[in-house]
């Protein structure tokens, strides 16, 4: 298990960059199921849960070839039978392949889906959609096989805002011929940027970023090259952790257009900044932070994997402030950690939280139990005076690379063990 090991209370200065998207990243490299051609993919972070799918892909029979950021993938032959049911369970977005293995050869065999495969989010909607196409679902006990042969392009309204159902709904409509309609469809960036990429493709996907998507499929796709998109959660963080720590410092590749309602919250609070869309920087200037309402919500709202970090806003804000998840539950693991450093928080249900500030935070052994907890806790330490110690570090690395090596550029006095 790694460590990481913060020396607290410091002002940070200089520039940070915002690195890829992870969660347009995941449907970009699982799209090239879609394909015999190549892929040429840009700005795709070299992070753990990047590897495992590319390590998932490669033992699908995909020849993957990587040099820094940027990734090249050939599926010429697919061995579907490959599919490795304990890689598979271990990484949630790796459900994305069902989606591209059905539009290329219309059957797809996988671990029973439940708290194994997606955390505790079921993959419902996932499959009332591709049954809507006309795909027969088997529960087989510990799996469930999924016969595309009769599927075909039509109407389909989502359950849900379902990000993933979307991307695997997007990628399968994609190799149908015909028109595919996506009602309830999820408008988040990195659906745009699939629909882009498949656009690429040769399909004719128009409406991505809306709620009604339409697919004009191809029986057969090609080879491309795109640029992955900037990761607006990262951006996101980055700000709120200069807020925090009181700190000058500049945020470089930040998808502005894509954090429209949460630099309107960061205003509510008093942050200050300065940006440049046409430069993609932030600069965030100290203030005297007040306290807030926030509510997750699907895009165009704040996005529910930055709620967690507003918490350790939420402690150096004067007066009593409400953070508020209807999305999911058990998203606030990290509030304990944060008042075994001194924070005032009280768990009123699943849903909300309220915090007391400004409280000064002392270092702790605390524990990172997700990626954006345990990134959030990193911002605790930076905040904290004297010595924070968060372990099961490597979950955190699942989602931002060179995080330690970032930090320490501007100032922070971090390191891993």
């Amino acid at each position: 298990m790694a460590k990481f090991v913060i020396e607290g209370g410091r002002k940070l200065s200089g520039s940070i960059p915002v690195y890829g998207s992870k969660n347009a990243a995941l449907p970009l490299l699982a799209a090239s199921l879609l394909t015999s051609d190549t892929l040429h993919l840009a700005n795709i972070p070299e992070i753990r849960d990047i590897e495992k799918l590319i390590s998932i892909l490669e033992g699908l029979g995909v020849k993957v070839g990587r040099s820094g950021d940027a990734v090249t993938l050939s599926a010429k032959k697919i061995v579907p039978e490959n599919l490795p049911a304990e890689a598979v369970g271990a990484l949630r977005g790796s459900i994305l392949l069902v989606g591209a293995l059905l539009g290329r050869i219309r059957q797809v065999q996988l671990p029973r889906p439940g708290g194994d495969i997606i955390g505790a989010r079921p993959i419902d909607a996932h499959l009332d959609a591709w049954r809507q196409l006309g795909a027969k679902v088997c529960d087989e006990g510990d799996s469930i096989r999924i016969d595309g042969s009769s599927i075909k392009a039509g109407p389909v309204v989502m359950r849900e805002f379902s990000v993933t159902a979307t991307e695997n709904i997007l990628m399968t409509a994609a190799s149908l011929p015909g028109t595919t309609i996506i009602h309830i469809a999820a408008a988040e960036p990195h659906v745009v940027a699939l629909s882009e990429l498949l656009n690429l493709m040769g399909a004719r996907i128009e409406g991505a970023g809306t709620h009604t998507i339409t697919i004009q499929g191809r029986s057969s796709l090609g080879g491309a090259t795109y640029t992955n998109i900037p990761d607006m959660l990262e951006a996101g963080f980055f700000i709120l952790m200069a807020a925090a720590t009181g700190s000058e410092l500049t945020v470089e590749k930040v998808p502005v257009g894509d954090l429209r309602l949460f630099f309107k919250k960061i205003d509510d609070i008093g942050i200050a900044y300065t940006f440049n869309e046409e430069s993609a920087q932030v600069i965030v200037h100290p203030s005297k932070l007040r306290a807030f309402n926030m509510q997750s919500l699907p895009y165009p709202g704040i996005p529910t994997d930055l709620q967690a970090p507003f918490a350790v806003v939420a402690t150096q804000a004067h007066g009593s402030s409400l953070i508020h998840d209807p999305m999911y539950e058990d998203r606030f693991k990290h509030i304990a950690e944060l008042q075994k450093m001194g924070a005032k928080a009280v768990v009123c249900d699943p849903h909300r939280v309220v915090i007391e500030g400004p409280r000064q935070l002392t270092g702790q052994e605390i524990t990172s139990y997700d990626i954006r907890s345990g990134a959030t806790l990193v911002m605790a330490g930076l905040v904290a005076h004297g010595k924070t110690v968060i372990h099961q570090a490597e979950i955190i690395e699942r989602g931002y690379a060179d995080l330690t090596e970032r930090l320490k550029s501007v100032g922070a006095v971090v390191y891993r063990e």
